[in-house]
């Protein structure tokens, strides 16, 4: 199967002073095409900062990541801001919804920068969310709201869906939901999709688990067989 992204040597160091903290420490990695991966390790292993380097946010201190052809550490900032806004759909932990918007509207903005968006009501379709398209955040539950940002991340097509903590401000039944919306997306769009949690149970669902310690993937597991998000519970 064709990758999506590969990296390799990935290290990202932090100096403050005469600190130097080592989030990643030379991360390989790679992410195929229509793959849904899902990232888990405890808090301080290098999950996030892995995934702002692999969608453009961040840079390495040293390594190599390409896109498909693109090298992306040769990439200036106009290179990556391209690269984000052409390939890569990005959804938070916390939804960054703006208020004063119908879901409808938070989901249009993207279009306006996209190259070959689907229309907002399609988005929000893929995520069982059309018949609130006119509501406010404010009108809508947290598990609404987060697939409202799920969305507004793929109503541009993405190739790359990064998710980072999706369900880490909200409940099992309410985060089953969400893990639904991701699932089908990747299964319908084909989209390369990684998932960052600390919910071991949320591996089941992926095509493939890595497990992340002290900035480096300790190990990698292959799922025969992928679970539906339904019949997960924790």
């Amino acid at each position: 199967m064709a990758v999506t992204l590969a990296a390799s040597g990935l290290t990202k160091a932090y100096v403050t002073g005469d600190v130097t903290v080592h989030a990643l420490r030379g991360v390989d990695l790679s992410l195929e095409e229509h793959e849904l991966v899902v990232l888990l390790g405890p808090s301080g292993s290098g999950k996030s900062t892995l995934l702002n380097i692999l969608g453009g946010l961040d840079t390495p201190t040293s390594g190599s990541l390409r896109f498909r052809d693109q090298d992306l550490t040769a990439a200036d900032d106009a290179e990556l801001t391209r690269f984000r806004r052409d390939h890569v759909g990005f959804v938070f932990q916390f939804y960054n919804l703006i208020p004063s918007l119908t879901a409808e509207e938070n989901v249009a903005l993207v279009t306006e920068v996209s190259a070959n968006p689907m229309s907002p009501r399609d988005a929000l379709d893929l995520v069982g969310l059309v018949a609130r398209a006119g509501h406010f955040p404010a009108q809508l539950s947290g598990g609404e709201q987060q697939r409202v940002a799920i969305a507004r991340a793929i109503v541009k097509q993405p190739d790359i869906l990064l998710c980072d903590e999706p369900t880490g401000a909200l409940d099992s039944e309410t985060g089953v939901m969400v893990l639904q919306a991701i699932e089908h997306v990747n299964r319908t769009l084909g989209t390369t999709t990684a998932v960052i949690t600390h919910n071991t149970v949320i591996g089941r669902m992926a095509d493939r688990v890595l497990y992340m310690a002290d900035g480096l993937i300790a190990h990698s597991e292959i799922n025969a067989t992928r679970v539906e998000p339904a019949t997960l519970a924790w």
